[in-house]
């Protein structure tokens, strides 16, 4: 873990976010109790920031909806530990042919979704094969490409074949892509989730709350907690606010980091400081002037300070890393010394590709993370020759659009948290505007080699991607931040997915 000084822009947040701490509590709280007034002894309530626009990940991206759903609603045929490692869930075991093309997978049995529906070998099929129906447009769907069939043995036994041996794809399993659901529960899915998990979704508020009542027909270990909420807050503020006035138990991936030592003096709290595979992406249109340009990329690398976007944007948590690549994946190599900060090479880029001068629009999620790191980016480029205008935009539902969906940028960042998702950034087609033959066949290559080439093969993937052709400049690996009170136990500490698993949160 690398920390560091705070930044000033750092150090005046704070300022601010304590000189409006009294003033905005009370709003906070009151909306919060309206959604628990009624909970049964023993629930939870959490606080996050970012909320999700619907419950429908199959057709929406981000990680707002997984990161709820996942695990507690839905549920896939493996899963991933705290460390990376897969673990049987719906699948109690699975078995691979010599050809490395065929997954038979043994099946739970007993498992019902939340409707009452049984879960079977029929619904396996059904779930693949609609990832690769119309049904999905959510871009993780390709990651299911390499499915040839899938057939139900019998009622507990499916086989999956493969059009080709592949490294990637049971992992692939793991995400939402991996989701198992059932023919009669996806009629309403932006609404309504149903699933075989040890919650089933109790209530729905769009952009306030979502509540997970614990199932009592769960096919495994109950969950400890009988309800838990998630109250969605605009802001770290009143998130923390909230905290404070007792209308939440705990504030999960704190944005104002900041604010933690106050908490960290104060007994009836506990901080914990844990790992994600959020990879914090200065994405750079490489499709769009002047970063078609692959001199004007690195002028980039080189002008920014990403020790000091790190210090200002999360007070020096978080890792600096390189590359999209989080030191859990297997082929992580630290590319941090790549691109040194190097002002004096940025402005000689900038002069040899003839934009010094220039201007041009980084397009800026209203989150604060990055918020704080665009201000350090914006006066890091100017000292090298490049003026930049800064576009504010709402996340999710204008820079999903604006930015993932229809590449109207030049410059943008947010965190990319899904995990081993480094080639879905390179694929072409995708808002980098990454379209490299030689990439797609080195990640071909990967794939269907053994587990030495694939690591080899995807180094010199990553190695070519983001130091040979500069496609984004990765800023820092996002820190896991939570701050609960005392006697809130279950909470993860490690996040190495998107999922949030609250099947044993509980109050002591």
């Amino acid at each position: 873990m690398t920390t560091s000084r705070r930044g000033p822009l750092a150090t005046a947040l704070a300022v601010a976010l304590a000189t409006l701490l009294a003033l905005t509590g009370c709003t906070a709280g009151y909306t919060a109790r309206e959604d628990t007034a009624h909970a049964p002894p023993g629930s939870i309530t959490l606080a996050l920031t970012a909320a999700p626009s619907n419950l429908d990940f199959t057709t929406t991206s981000g990680a707002a909806i997984p990161q709820a759903l996942m695990g507690n609603v839905y549920q896939t045929l493996v899963a991933v530990d705290d460390h990376g490692k897969l673990t049987p869930q719906l699948a109690r075991s699975w078995r691979v042919d010599a050809t490395g093309t065929r997954y038979t997978c043994e099946l739970q049995q007993g498992v019902t979704f939340s409707n009452g529906d049984a879960f079977t070998a029929d619904s396996v099929v059904f779930s693949l094969d609609r990832v690769r129906s119309a049904h999905w447009s959510n871009g993780l769907k390709a990651g299911m490409d390499v499915v040839k069939d899938v057939h139900a043995d019998d009622e507990h036994t499916v086989t999956v074949t493969l059009k080709r041996p592949s490294q990637a794809w049971l992992y692939t399993m793991t995400t939402l892509v991996g989701a198992m659901f059932t023919p009669s529960g996806v009629g309403h899915l932006a609404t309504q989730a149903i699933g075989t998990g040890p919650f089933a979704v109790g209530s729905w508020k769009s952009g306030q709350s979502l509540t997970l009542t614990r199932r009592d027909d769960y096919w495994g270990e109950p969950a400890a907690a009988p309800q838990v909420t998630l109250r969605y807050y605009a802001d770290p503020l009143t998130a923390t606010n909230a905290l404070r006035g007792g209308s939440v138990d705990a504030v999960v991936g704190m944005q104002a980091p900041d604010l933690l030592p106050s908490f960290q003096q104060d007994h009836a709290y506990t901080v914990m400081e844990g790992t994600t595979t959020g990879e914090v992406v200065m994405s750079m249109n490489n499709k769009k002037a002047p970063f078609d340009d692959v001199r004007v990329r690195k002028a980039v690398m080189y002008a920014v300070n990403r020790q000091d976007v790190m210090d200002s944007a999360y007070a020096g948590y978080g890792t600096l890393i390189g590359a999209a690549v989080p030191p859990t994946d297997p082929y992580y190599e630290d590319l941090t010394g790549a691109y040194p900060y190097d002002p004096d090479k940025a402005r000689a880029l900038l002069r040899q590709a003839g934009v010094a001068g220039s201007t041009v629009t980084f397009s800026v999620p209203n989150l604060p993370y990055a918020t704080a790191a665009a201000q350090v980016v914006v006066s890091d480029l100017k000292k090298v020759g490049l003026t930049v205008r800064i576009q504010q935009q709402e996340f999710p539902a204008v820079w999903l659009d604006k930015v993932l969906t229809k590449h109207q940028y030049q410059l943008s960042v947010i965190a990319h948290v899904e995990p081993r998702d480094v080639l879905s950034l390179l694929a072409p087609g995708y808002y980098l505007g990454v379209d490299d033959p030689r990439i797609q066949d080195l990640a071909a290559a990967a794939d269907a080699g053994d587990t030495d080439t694939y690591v080899k093969d995807m180094k010199t993937l990553i190695r070519r991607a983001f130091v040979t052709d500069a496609v984004a400049d990765t800023l820092f690996l996002l820190p896991n931040l939570t701050v609960a009170r005392t006697g809130v136990t279950g909470l993860p500490q490690d996040s190495a997915t998107t999922a949030l698993d609250l099947s044993r949160v509980a109050r002591s």
